[in-house]
């Protein structure tokens, strides 16, 4: 069955449970970054205008199944009421008598947050009661939560269950847009840039993708563990364990099979240590002195990135491509965000340090699409089950 969207669903004058994402960052009762709050708006609104009966549903931090007051979502309702000018109520819990009391006194174009999602155990441990008396709240259900679509969670994945109203938040829906029906069959030359340290969480995505790619390129952390793969002496880098290493020289088999470009640096931004006072050392070669560590993609390597960039009409970037948080080892990340942002055609970018980077750079204006969701994205792109997408399919 193919996936509602809000603007199908009869809504007008009947409650409204929405699974957004306010997974924000919280320091000292304050919020760092409204983006997710933000990217929910749109969905929001369109259900004010059309006179719904609001009850929004999120879960914030790893509280374990425990009332955390540090991770109450009350800091989120407080900014979610001054961005859009008018009332939220805050619930004292997620479910119980007193937040069934609030869901009847919500009104047209009225809003009610319920609390964190995880402060009971119910939730991440996927439980059908719970998801009942959640799904009891509401007429229509709607799930505009990407960054939690990948996991087998109550609110996205039992409690559409209970419901015949269905479907999806415009979010969600520009998520499936660009992560499934764009990737189908994508403009080529086809990009993949692919960073950061955690080879295992990457190697399902390249792999799913490999046989549509043109080119893969490959920086950060990672790309130390291809390069041992292929023999070459590292120094004091990072590298992945031995298995992972071997599922590299895999990858890099199964590459050359399929006639795909495999890039990898050719020279190196390296240090003694990593820190803010850190020495860089430019090492003009593949193999790294046995007292360096290698932190960044070098000047020749990121020429050669940006050119295949250049030459991409679709890109798809996840993982920065050194220690970027350092000045010093700052360039190569900052130049590939901005090669990507630059090249104007279908670029998707997802992963929170990758998001970090083009804010670093300055480069998030010309991105077709950032994804709010980092782990979701890669399982998306990995072709791995996606059960909050599912649930709004059955």
């Amino acid at each position: 069955m193919a996936i509602r969207s809000i603007d199908e669903i009869d809504i007008e004058g009947r409650r409204l449970l929405i699974r957004v994402d306010y997974n924000v960052p919280i320091v000292e009762g304050r919020i760092t970054d409204t983006e997710r709050i933000h990217a929910s708006l749109p969905t929001i609104k369109n259900a004010l205008n059309r006179n719904a009966h609001i009850i929004l549903a999120s879960h914030l931090g790893r509280p374990g199944g425990k009332h955390v007051p540090e991770m109450s979502l009350k800091p989120v309702a407080r900014e979610l009421s001054s961005i859009l000018r008018r009332p939220v109520m805050m619930a004292p819990d997620v479910i119980g008598e007193d937040v069934e009391k609030l869901v009847e006194l919500v009104g047209p174009s009225q809003l009610l947050m319920l609390e964190n999602l995880r402060f009971h155990p119910g939730e991440e441990a996927n439980d059908r009661e719970f998801a009942r008396t959640l799904a009891g709240y509401a007429h229509v259900y709607v799930n505009d939560a990407y960054g939690v679509c990948h996991r087998a969670h109550a609110s996205v994945a039992a409690v559409p269950s209970f419901y015949l109203d269905k479907g999806a938040g415009f979010l969600l829906l520009k998520e499936i847009e660009y992560l499934t029906t764009r990737l189908e069959d994508p403009s080529r030359p086809f990009v993949l840039i692919f960073g950061g340290a955690k080879v295992d969480e990457k190697i399902p995505a390249i792999r799913a993708l490999l046989n549509r790619a043109t080119t893969v390129i490959i920086g950060g952390a990672m790309a130390y563990s291809f390069l041992k793969a292929q023999g070459h002496h590292l120094g004091k880098s990072l590298i992945a364990s031995d298995d992972k290493v071997e599922q590299c020289k895999e990858i890099l088999a199964e590459a050359e099979q399929a006639g795909v470009e495999i890039l990898l640096p050719v020279d190196h931004i390296a240090a003694k240590r990593l820190s803010k006072s850190a020495r860089p050392i430019h090492v003009d070669g593949i193999d790294i002195p046995d007292d360096l560590l290698g932190l960044d993609i070098g000047p020749q390597t990121i020429e050669r990135y940006c050119d295949a960039i250049d030459r991409a009409r679709t890109i798809v970037w996840n993982g920065p491509m050194g220690a970027f948080e350092y000045d010093p080892f700052a360039r190569g990340s900052f130049a590939i965000a901005r090669a990507v942002a630059a090249n104007r055609q279908t670029t998707i970018v997802g992963g929170g340090d990758t998001i970090s980077a083009l804010k670093g750079a300055g480069a998030t204006r010309g991105i077709s699409h950032i994804s709010t969701g980092g782990g979701a994205m890669l399982h998306h792109l990995s072709n791995k089950p996606m059960p909050g997408i599912e649930a709004l399919e059955a």
